[in-house]
């Protein structure tokens, strides 16, 4: 058996710079904290069009009516506009009127206003809330699949890789102060997917050569299977990563943020299902005899 690459050798360094980035990530989380969208803190979201006119123009009469923060983003064509203004009155309907009237009179272009979204403040802590229990109820059921499908060494390794990829996901959000958003959740839960699904196809492989090359340590079951595997992860990484660039070039500022996350939790994911996740079967000190344990409990 002779591996291509020795991974189990670079476990160590790969250890440290994981816990280093998921600690930043924490701290990050905790103190910057996240850059909540409309989604989550309330406010007003407007989707419009007018030909010549720029965004500081747009910028500029919204700060002069004193909305407090507004944010004015280029979209999609030229002359795509969409603006973001944050939850200042209990009730946001009252300033829409007068946001329209402001741009359609000292805009010198005709002003087409596409869409007006408003979210109130409870409907948004809702929302909040709905997103953490989706994020938390999909590990849960990530737990419950891997414990009974695998050993709980196994188990408690994978939980750890997806939480990992998660914390990092949304520590690089805090520090480059991207909106997280609806989508944004929906990309972490994608995410959890997606590194599972790596994780368990290097696990599945790990725990065949576990029976079959009784006589080798964990070190060496690792390489042998995640070099096994390694062309299935690269390829299917890869075809994954060129959709999402393609989405995150061409999809426009509505699909980058949503694009974005899945680009930076495929990434994390390869990396995790192979020097997160395989790493804690050795730090277990997972052996053939620890199968033969679980099948002995199995077996009346």
């Amino acid at each position: 058996m002779n591996n291509k690459f020795n991974f189990s050798s670079k476990f160590k360094i790969a250890n440290t710079l994981s816990l280093l980035l998921f600690i930043l990530s924490i701290l990050f989380i905790f103190f910057k904290g996240l850059n909540y969208g409309i989604d989550f803190k309330g406010g007003t979201l407007i989707e419009l069009r007018s030909d010549n006119t720029d965004a500081s123009t747009i910028r500029t009469l919204l700060n002069n009516m004193d909305l407090g923060d507004v944010n004015v983003k280029k979209f999609g064509q030229e002359g795509d506009y969409l603006i973001k203004v944050e939850q200042k009155e209990d009730d946001n309907n009252k300033i829409i009127p007068k946001i329209k009237k402001n741009l359609s009179d000292n805009l010198t272009a005709e002003v087409n206003f596409r869409r007006v979204e408003n979210v109130g403040p409870k409907v948004s802590s809702e929302l909040l809330q709905s997103g953490i229990i989706a994020i938390s109820l999909s590990l849960a059921a990530m737990l419950f699949y891997i414990w009974i499908r695998f050993e709980w060494q196994f188990s408690i390794g994978s939980i750890i890789a997806l939480f990992h990829d998660v914390v990092i996901t949304l520590g690089v959000f805090s520090v480059l102060s991207l909106e997280i958003n609806l989508s944004i959740i929906a990309a972490a839960l994608t995410i959890v997917g997606y590194s599972m699904n790596d994780t368990v196809v290097i696990y599945d492989r790990i725990r065949e050569n576990l029976n079959k090359y009784n006589r080798l340590n964990i070190s060496e079951i690792a390489d042998l299977s995640i070099n096994d595997t390694l062309a299935r992860t690269i390829i299917t990484s890869a075809t994954t990563l060129l959709a999402l660039l393609s989405i995150f070039i061409l999809g426009g500022e509505i699909l980058r943020g949503f694009s974005f996350a899945m680009i930076l939790g495929v990434v994390i994911g390869t990396y995790s299902s192979i020097f997160v996740a395989s790493p804690m079967l050795k730090f277990f000190k997972v052996t053939y005899k620890t199968l033969e344990k679980e099948e002995e409990k199995i077996v009346p």
